[in-house]
């Protein structure tokens, strides 16, 4: 047996882990420096986490096992999407058996279980936060299969190491179509990561807040589970994109001495995405809740365009 893939696979999920917090840190930092603050450091990610774990647990009198359970399915289905999407390397064990169309499920489950978890304690933020959220995702997920199935037409796959291989035997060309695909990708990540304008991850406003309702009731380790899958899943939602539409340092299959080089390329490549995020939310205002269909009716729009232009083109 080889055991170049398995290691691979350990070394992607520990990146994954390692990592997130970090680049949430690195988007904090610019963002405070973007808007004239001090910032609390690269680091500070990490000091939350540790703080949240050596905290009690205070859990709610009418919680059931739904509400106890989400945070662990939340943090599972994050690391396990981290063991399909390529991110240092394509030779990975599930990426014959998963593909990108699982880890829109992945997601969609964590989503789930958080929104049911928000409802399960009863409060009137928790059942407001969880109503938003699937009214975000019912218009999100159409668009992002059809932003995915748009990429997969013009890479013959729905496999993300797959497409990643196609790239590099050149076989793809840049085509109309993933122009139309990367805008909408765009649109659909800022909506599923709860980012500016779609939602403001630091808010605790009750008007404005989506998924901070769903969670306003964990505490302890469980809400650092939820926080850090949060920072992993956005964390996911950049490597997925590099994948897509942008993956030339992935090491191919089989070469392990491009491991190292691949950890450099991807620290670059959220350095530059941290510069991009920064500049998408101090440029733009929190949107009003109405106007969100607008908005991913836009992104899907633009999918649906890009899969037309390439059959029309192509």
């Amino acid at each position: 047996m080889n055991p170049y893939p398995l290691i691979v696979e350990m070394l992607q999920i520990a990146t994954l882990i390692v990592l997130a917090p970090a680049f949430v840190g690195w988007v904090r930092t610019l963002k405070c420096w973007a808007q004239g603050r001090t910032s609390a450091g690269l680091f500070q990610p990490y000091r939350d986490l540790d703080k949240l774990f050596s905290k009690d647990i205070l859990l709610p009198e009418n919680a059931s096992w739904i509400f106890r359970f989400t945070p662990y399915l939340v943090f599972g289905t994050m690391v396990l999407a981290g063991g399909i999407i390529p991110i240092l390397s394509i030779d990975l064990p599930l990426a014959p058996t998963a593909d990108v169309i699982v880890i829109v499920a992945l997601f969609a489950i964590g989503r789930f279980f958080t929104a049911l978890a928000g409802m399960d304690i009863g409060t009137a933020f928790g059942g407001m936060g969880s109503s938003r959220e699937m009214m975000i995702a019912s218009l999100a997920e159409p668009a992002m299969l059809m932003a995915i199935f748009t990429v997969s037409l013009a890479n013959k796959s729905t496999s993300l190491s797959q497409i990643v291989h196609v790239i590099y035997s050149g076989q793809s060309v840049l085509r109309p179509s993933l122009s139309f695909a990367l805008l909408a990708f765009i649109l659909i990540a800022l909506a599923e990561t709860g980012r500016i304008p779609v939602d403001n991850p630091s808010t605790h406003l009750e008007l404005t807040m989506i998924h901070e309702a769903m969670i306003l009731e964990y505490s302890g380790r469980h809400l650092a589970l939820i926080e850090w899958a949060g920072m992993m899943k956005l964390f996911l939602f950049v490597m997925m994109g590099m994948a897509l539409f942008a993956p030339w340092g992935i090491a191919p299959r089989g070469d392990i001495a491009a491991i190292p080089y691949a950890l450099v390329i991807t620290a670059l490549k959220l350095g530059v995405m941290g510069i991009v995020i920064v500049s998408i939310e101090t440029g733009l205002a929190k949107m009003r809740l109405f106007r969100l269909t607008e908005f991913l009716g836009a992104a899907f729009l633009l999918a649906t365009l890009g899969m037309l232009s390439y059959f029309i083109l192509d």
